[in-house]
């Protein structure tokens, strides 16, 4: 028992911080590859609701960090790849680049709503889980 709780905290905080490491490195720790994504995902999550829910202090801090001004700039270059992109391209390339904390902060940045921000980061990270598992498990299989 002792052991899987283990390797459910591990995958957890994996997914929070790394989440591309969390479904092999809770596969490794012997979750199964469904268990393992489902924790994985739920990491990845909450990853995005702790940076949500410190807010507009955050994304103050962000959007000084990376210059990004509060007014829509269509000359500026992160308008222009948030007009053509948008909140669902950073759902979808957040969970194997910046991660969720970081692509909170840009979300909020630009001045997206708080839920929109976190179901576009916990749904981006779906398709990632799934074929993630898919590939590790096959490599797993082929492996033993």
């Amino acid at each position: 028992m002792i052991a899987l709780i283990s390797a459910i905290s591990a995958t957890f905080t994996l997914g929070f911080f790394y989440f591309v490491g969390a479904i092999p490195g809770g596969m490794a720790a012997g979750l199964s590859v469904p268990v393992a994504a489902l924790v994985a995902w739920c990491g990845y999550a909450a990853g995005a609701g702790v940076m949500l829910l410190l807010g507009t202090p955050a994304r103050d801090w962000i959007a000084r960090k990376l210059r990004i001004p509060l007014v829509r700039d269509p000359q500026k270059w992160i308008w222009r790849a948030w007009d053509k992109f948008g909140l669902v391209g950073l759902g979808l390339v957040a969970p194997i680049t910046i991660g969720p904390q970081a692509g909170c902060l840009l979300a909020l940045a630009v001045g997206e709503k708080r839920l929109a921000a976190f179901l576009s980061l916990s749904l981006g990270a779906i398709p990632w889980c799934i074929g993630f598992s898919v590939i590790f498990a096959m490599g797993f299989k082929l492996a033993v």
